[in-house]
């Protein structure tokens, strides 16, 4: 009888949904073993001969060929050279001179903020095999090699300099640079944030001029971070951060003629509380064009400048009812026959291409249709092609096009349905494809100008094989129609050998800022794992893009002009009704997670929501927008005097009292970007309202939070914490609600 039990009970747990073979996911796995990392091909840094291309490797510099994958040369290896001259024999990073002739060397690099760095540069002779330093003493920023080859200029401090190859002269460009006052040739930090610049200057095409920009910061209110580092004092970060409706630095636009010595100011008008996002030479020497714009963003001008006096003349005005999108600041190429240049617009309602003369008159619009072009990659005068990204099957895919500059031959690139990026080659004879759904990881190969495939050069088959050995369950798509009749997007993961009869606990993951996109058919990274992870465990997890995100054209994604929030957490609200109503749902185990504007967006769900959102984890949110920065803030909203409605009836902190489910709060202590003051804040709020929540706080780390293990120590906790409030009998601020 007992032989018989035991025999009975083990055909049970070999039928069980849990005996299924499969192996555990663990947060160990994720985020400290690393075991899922999917593989990138990095560094891609193709020569001028179209077919070579090289990368950092170590401390070398090695060229491959970009059809067969072989090793062809050691171009620098920097062990060789250690000592010489005070070369520490370290490669950090690298850049090429003209002709290929020169390697700029860059060593001992350092972070500042998103993008900025300093190190030490070494400009290396191929030919001789040299290498001498740029400059010895402090380390240097973004130094740029002469199209002649024959000068570098870079920033030191906050000034401008530029060396003299040929004859070792070091001159200073400029001289009124100072800490927390006076930038030049760099950018300040919230230029660097919002419009992803750092270094501001750049060579005339005859290496006879430098154009840069200088920023007057002296009137920017300062703000201070506290790192701690065991030592007696915590250490102090003062740095300008202008925030919404305060005053930003006033920039200028210079030109330095290097035979003269002289600078001269360009004409950008007499406003001066305005932008000046990015700078370009055009194919004319004596022409520099300056990109402006207004505070509230919804103008931009291209202005020709004269390189030698500094007056203008308008090329092209745009204007839009909400706001200028910032991706269409890095898409104006001037074109080699000096006649004619391309420039992106939302003007139709959707991003497309145009061509212009050189007269700002519009020759004609390249490419139409109700979809967005969402990367462009550049045009290849020689064959008349012009090549670019878009999300045209779908707003939830991404193709790669190419198209004649006359807007006609439009050919897709891409074989597979999913995501595509590329990387195209100097001469665009090829181009690299990265290509991958939400089920299958990146694969990368290499593809020539018809669109055949060369070669593979990363498959990930381990990352699938990891997937059929932790039996991950498809990510599924679907959509729904909201009470106010709106279409939403979505995808969601199931438990494996989900039971649809019995009630999941769900986890709505979020985003939802302003053009952005999480439900589309690519790989989601190491979140992608934890999310598996919690499936495992019992979770339904699912994700669906509000109104406000990407990819379905400017009046969708512009809706939320002057009312961030709003219609987001409207629709994060209608999305856990919606997954609510499934049979296999549990309606009263609703939790949700984001960060940075997720974490705005899960906070005022679940304030907002309350009736429907057990949970919400907020990491590194925006509590309110008067606290975030001028540039961003205003381009959506405007500022609090004229917007203060918008400000007030959207911003978490003004419905702490709102407060019924669990709420876990988290923030680095040294984040640059949403300050830990937002979290600071909304916790005093809270308090206020004698609300229940609970806190995570992590020194001296930036709005990432990570380095060692502290991603590890972050994903237990937020684990713990759904465990405990959507699994368990957790503290909730409402007796009444449901357990």
């Amino acid at each position: 009888m007992t032989r018989f039990l035991i025999l009975l009970l083990a055909g049970w747990l070999a039928g069980a949904p849990f005996a299924r073979a499969q192996q555990e996911i663990t947060l160990e796995d994720i985020w400290k073993t690393y075991t899922f990392y999917s593989r990138s091909v990095s560094g891609f840094n193709f020569l001028e001969d179209g077919r070579h291309y090289t990368r950092k490797e170590g401390n070398a510099i090695t060229q491959y060929d970009l059809t067969t994958g072989e090793l062809t040369d050691t171009l620098f290896f920097a062990p060789d050279l250690s000592g010489q001259n005070g070369f520490p024999g370290r490669l950090s990073g690298y850049s090429f001179g003209p002709d290929e002739a020169q390697l700029l060397i860059e060593t001992e690099t350092e972070s500042i903020y998103r993008y900025s760095t300093r190190a030490n540069f070494f400009v290396y002779d191929r030919a001789g095999e040299t290498i001498l330093p740029l400059y010895k003493g402090d380390k240097q920023r973004y130094a740029t090699i002469s199209p002649d080859g024959e000068k570098v200029a870079f920033v030191l401090g906050n000034n401008l300099y530029y060396r003299d190859l040929t004859s070792g002269e070091l001159v200073q460009v400029t001289e009124d640079g100072e800490q927390n006052a006076v930038i030049n040739g760099a950018t300040d930090w919230v230029y660097e944030e919002e419009f992803a610049i750092a270094k501001a200057f750049e060579w005339s095409p005859d290496s006879r001029r430098l154009a840069f920009l200088r920023f007057d910061e002296r009137r920017v209110k300062e703000f201070t971070m506290t790192n701690y580092r065991d030592e007696m004092y915590p250490e102090y970060v003062t740095f300008k951060y202008p925030k919404v409706g305060e005053d930003n630095a006033l920039v200028s636009a210079h030109i330095y003629d290097l035979k003269k010595g002289k600078t001269i100011r360009v004409d950008t008008g007499e406003e001066t509380d305005i932008y000046l996002p990015r700078i370009r030479w055009t194919e004319d020497p004596d022409q520099l064009c300056v990109v402006r714009m207004n505070r509230h963003q919804n103008r931009v001008d291209l202005l020709l400048a004269s390189a030698k006096s500094g007056k203008t003349r308008l090329l092209l005005q745009e204007t839009n009812p909400y706001y200028i999108s910032e991706s269409v600041l890095d898409n104006l190429r001037f074109l080699e026959d000096g006649r004619q240049f391309i420039w992106t617009s939302e003007r139709d309602g959707w991003h497309h291409i145009y061509l212009y003369d050189m007269k700002g008159e519009l020759q004609r619009q390249i490419t139409r249709g109700e979809w967005e072009i969402t990367n462009f990659y550049g045009v290849d005068e020689a064959g008349g092609k012009l090549y670019f990204q878009a999300a045209r099957r779908s707003p939830m895919e991404r193709q790669i096009f190419e198209i004649g500059l006359d807007g006609q031959g439009l050919r897709e690139l891409s074989p597979e349905p999913g995501s595509n990026s590329a990387e195209f080659s100097s001469t665009f004879d090829y181009f690299v494809l990265t290509h991958s759904t939400a089920n299958t990881p990146p694969v990368i190969s290499v593809y020539d100008r018809s669109g055949e495939r060369i070669r593979t050069i990363q498959d990930n088959e381990r990352v699938r094989e990891l997937q059929d050995t932790y039996g991950t369950t498809p990510v599924e798509f679907f959509d729904f129609t909201t009470s106010e009749g709106v279409a939403l997007n979505g995808w969601m993961i199931k438990p494996p050998d989900m039971d649809e009869s019995a009630e999941h606990p769900v986890l709505l993951y979020v985003y939802g800022g302003p053009g952005s996109q999480l439900v589309t058919d690519s790989w989601k990274g190491q979140n992608y794992w934890w999310f598996q992870m919690l499936a495992q465990q019992g979770y339904v997890v699912a994700c669906v893009d509000n109104r406000g995100t990407g990819g379905r054209g400017q009046e969708f994604k512009k809706m939320t002009y002057r009312k961030l929030g709003h219609y987001e957490t409207k629709d994060q609200i209608e999305a856990a009704k919606y997954l609510g109503s499934l049979p296999y749902i549990d309606a009263g185990r609703i939790g949700i997670f984001g960060w940075s504007y997720g974490g705005y967006m899960s906070s005022l769900a679940i304030l907002k929501g309350n009736e429907v959102f057990k949970a919400a984890i907020a990491v590194a949110p925006v509590t309110n927008w008067k606290w975030y920065d001028t540039i961003y803030t205003e381009r959506f909203m405007r500022t609090f005097a004229e917007n203060p409605e918008g400000f007030e009836e959207n911003s978490p902190i003004y419905f702490a009292d709102r407060l019924r489910g669990n709420y876990l709060l988290v923030h680095g202590m040294g984040d640059d970007n949403v300050h830990f003051q937002h979290t600071v804040e909304m916790a005093n709020a809270l308090i206020n309202a004698n609300k229940q929540f609970e806190t995570y706080f992590y020194p001296n780390r930036n709005h990432g939070i990570y380095g060692g293990v502290t991603r590890l120590h972050l994903y237990q906790k937020m684990t713990n914490f759904l465990d405990q409030k959507l699994k368990g009998s957790g503290l909730d601020n409402d007796p009444d609600a449901r357990p």
